[in-house]
């Protein structure tokens, strides 16, 4: 159960970290009317916040994950 929970988290976070990376490129950041009606509009900081904010934590998480799997792993092996 645990790890398909981690399988699931890690398939959302990827997610949300590629439409951080995606959603600058979408909007144009030049002119206000594609982005006033988003979540976290009208201003371009509250749209970049509710669209990336998830993805950039996402990546946090997963990182620090990852490197405590490592330091698990590596406490584990015998020498």
């Amino acid at each position: 159960m645990r790890r398909t929970a981690s399988v699931v988290g890690l398939v959302v976070g990827l997610y949300l970290m590629a439409r951080a990376i995606v959603e600058p490129f979408v909007i144009d950041m030049t002119d206000p009317a594609t982005y006033r009606n988003d979540w976290g509009g009208p201003s371009l900081l509250g749209v970049l916040l509710v669209h990336c904010g998830p993805g950039v934590l996402s990546g946090i998480l997963i990182a620090v994950a990852l490197r405590r799997r490592r330091v698990r792993a590596r406490t584990r092996r015998p020498e």
